[in-house]
This record gives C-alpha cells, sequence and structure tokens, in this order.
C-alpha cells in the first residue's frame, strides 16, 4: 500500500457484515471500482460484526501503513442505529486513538441522491 499525494489518504468502506460468506461481495465489488478508477487511494471494507476486519482495526492498518486523512463511507440503504448511534461512537474511537489523523465520517449510502436515483433508475429499467 503506497500513499504518493501530499496528504496520504485512504477510504473506508463500512458495511453491517453477515455470517453468509457470499454478503460481503457486493461491498468488495464497491471497493474494486474505487481501485480501479483510483488506484493510488488504498481503500479497505471494514464491518460492524460477523465479518472481519473491523472499523478499528481497517483503519489502524492504513494508519500504520501512513494514512493520514480517512474517509469513513457507511454503506447503509436504511439511517437506523448503526449508521445514526453505532458508527460515530466507533468513529470517535478510532479518533481518540489516532488524533494525529483527519477522519472523516460521510454520510450513509441510502442519503445520496444520487444513489437513490440510480436505484429508481434500475427498477424502472
Amino acid at each position: 500500500m503506497t500513499f504518493p499525494d501530499q496528504t496520504p489518504r485512504a477510504i473506508v468502506l463500512f458495511a453491517h457484515g453477515s455470517r453468509d460468506p457470499l454478503w460481503c461481495a457486493p461491498i468488495e465489488a464497491v471497493a474494486a471500482q474505487i481501485r480501479a478508477r483510483q488506484p493510488d487511494i488504498p481503500v479497505v471494507c471494514a464491518y460492524l460484526e460477523m465479518c472481519t476486519p473491523t472499523l478499528f482495526d481497517a483503519a489502524s492498518d492504513l494508519i500504520a501503513a501512513g494514512a493520514r486523512q480517512l474517509r469513513v463511507f457507511p454503506l447503509f440503504l436504511g439511517i437506523g442505529k448503526h449508521a445514526r448511534e453505532d458508527l460515530p461512537l466507533l468513529v470517535a474511537e478510532l479518533g481518540a486513538a489516532h488524533p494525529d489523523v483527519s477522519i472523516d465520517l460521510l454520510p450513509s449510502a441510502g442519503e445520496h441522491d444520487r444513489l437513490t436515483a440510480l436505484m429508481a433508475e434500475i427498477a424502472l429499467a
């Protein structure tokens, strides 16, 4: 993992997790799309439960590799308790453990108008 730009940045895609090993495939596909479009920006997937790595472990690995700016993108369609309460606490813990790193918690995927428009387009096609 390399960080070629002036302020090394990375992305963590955060999802719920599942016992079903096939469940992670769409999350990993998003990561693969990011890598294909921006190979200079490291991206990893992290999960709340039932899958590894955790947010803390994934982010810590990126930080150990030199990341100084992290963007945490929650891949939740609904904005339930995990997105509203659990994730901000996890990000706060991560920030306390790594105060020298800028950590941006992005809005959940379901909050983005472009995504909901795309889903409507797919349904109508």
